[in-house]
């Protein structure tokens, strides 16, 4: 069952408290306060994330507002948290004011509870955001699992299995599709390790011609080979002391499983064209993306070079299946590369989130990554849309399948749209057309995508 989000509600007047609370109520946790400092001693106890406060609060004894001193003093003590201020016709200055110090948004009273519901759900999904971003945050000031983003119980059983082997010294085989993060969760075992401050040396078995892929495991001697000029090191003696990851080890050939094999047993190797045998400590993690045991039902794989390697399996679930990590993952990515682009992009719209979720991802994280990348290029307003992430809007879907809450955002889209065109692009006058604010009006057109019109007069700059 889902909790409710806190709902601090603050205004002088009980009949309108009443009236709020039992229309919020089902949605929301709604305490209650009179004044000043009833309000600001139960938010100092609770720090709710959501205010919902009236600025027409009673002056302080020297004439100070208090509903202004109120969402000053909220912010200061949590910076965070998203305060929708309700106010008169007569208050804009009042209004102006609180946009300065921070409100979130700002409804004109008599209060339409339908705007209201509104502007509280799109303020509890963006406290969401800014708290799964803060998540995201800390997982990557960790030193332990640093390149990883995941809260699912699936990769919360994969970090336990990471812990569990990461300080002992027996072989891994990691297994998943590809794209999957292999080579993430062998560098965060190796980071666990006894090993950790020694080298760690991957090899992509499956993208070397099987006739280097010896040299370049093994080594070579001066003159083994045509072009061989001086002697070289092999990626397993380079590894020395720390670990050697064999990736798609399901891909190497037959010919060279025995010498794998036998190093493996006997921790010795003899470089190419050499006649002396070089001792090597290594920790070995492997990985692939096939399934090995049907390789050794065909004959393509060694069943005794698949035990030595696989002391410990680590299967590493799809994209698909890791459910809301797919969103942490995303916003992850976005960080990274709005910063990169130096974009300012604020997250996704609800849309692009619908079509993130419902994407089968074949390519899993590194399609992900593939696909953010490119968004974050190619947005032009603060959210990103379907269309930036190459998917497909769920929005616009046959009738037959069509949900009430997809309907209503069409509805919405269009409804803007029209009163955007005929107010000849003023933004204060679609806004006091449509009855909500203007950043209530700026969120409704990064959401569906509509461009911003060009202001082309000192007010409407600086309204």
């Amino acid at each position: 069952m889902t909790t409710r989000p806190i709902l601090f509600l603050v205004d002088d007047d009980a009949v309108v408290r009443t009236q709020m609370k039992w229309a919020l109520a089902s949605d929301y946790q709604v305490l209650e306060a009179s004044d000043r400092a009833d309000a600001m001693s139960k938010i100092r106890q609770v720090m709710p994330p959501l205010l919902l406060l009236d600025l027409g609060l009673p002056s302080d004894v020297d004439g100070a507002s208090q509903g202004l001193a109120i969402l000053r003093e909220t912010l200061q003590l949590n910076p965070v948290a998203k305060v929708i201020a309700m106010t008169g016709d007569s208050d804009r200055a009042r209004a102006v004011a609180a946009f300065e110090i921070g409100a979130y948004d700002i409804i004109e009273k008599p209060v339409q509870l339908e705007v209201l519901k509104v502007v509280l759900q799109r303020a509890t999904y963006r406290s969401s955001l800014e708290r799964e971003s803060r998540a995201i945050q800390e997982q990557y000031d960790s030193t332990e699992f640093e390149d990883f983003v995941g809260n699912s119980k699936p990769m919360q059983n994969i970090f336990g299995l990471i812990r569990r082997v990461g300080p002992s010294d027996v072989p891994v085989l990691i297994t998943g599709e590809s794209g999957t993060g292999k080579e993430l969760v062998a560098r965060a075992i190796h980071r666990l390790s006894k090993r950790k401050e020694a080298p760690f040396v991957a090899i992509n078995c499956g993208a070397i011609p099987e006739t280097l892929l010896e040299s370049e495991l093994f080594g070579y001697e001066k003159g083994a080979f045509t072009g061989a000029a001086q002697q070289r090191k092999g990626r397993i003696e380079s590894a020395q002391g720390g670990t050697l990851f064999l990736d798609e080890i399901g891909d190497i050939p037959l010919s060279l499983q025995v010498k794998l094999l036998r190093f493996l047993q006997d921790h010795d190797i003899y470089r190419l064209g050499g006649k002396d045998k070089v001792s090597v400590d290594v920790r070995v993690l492997a990985a692939t993306n096939i399934d090995l045991q049907e390789a050794i039902n065909s004959g393509r794989f060694r069943e005794d070079l698949f035990y030595r390697l696989c002391v410990v399996a680590i299967p590493i679930p799809s994209l698909k299946a890791r459910g809301s990590d797919i969103t942490l993952l995303a916003r992850a990515f976005l960080m990274k590369f709005a910063e990169a682009q130096k974009r300012v992009l604020k997250g996704f719209t609800p849309q692009a989130i619908e079509a993130l979720l419902a994407h089968n991802w074949p390519g899993n994280v590194r399609e992900l990554e593939n696909r953010v990348k490119r968004a974050v290029v190619m947005a032009e307003g603060k959210y990103i849309t379907p269309s930036n992430l190459e998917l497909k809007d769920l929005s616009f879907v046959d009738q037959d399948s069509t949900t009430l809450r997809v309907a209503r955002d069409l509805r919405e889209k269009e409804l803007v749209q029209l009163v955007l065109e005929k107010a000849g692009g003023n933004l204060s006058k679609t806004a006091l057309e449509l009855g909500i604010s203007r950043p209530t009006l700026y969120q409704l057109l990064s959401r569906y995508g509509l461009r911003l019109p060009k202001l082309t007069n000192k007010l409407e700059r600086g309204v």
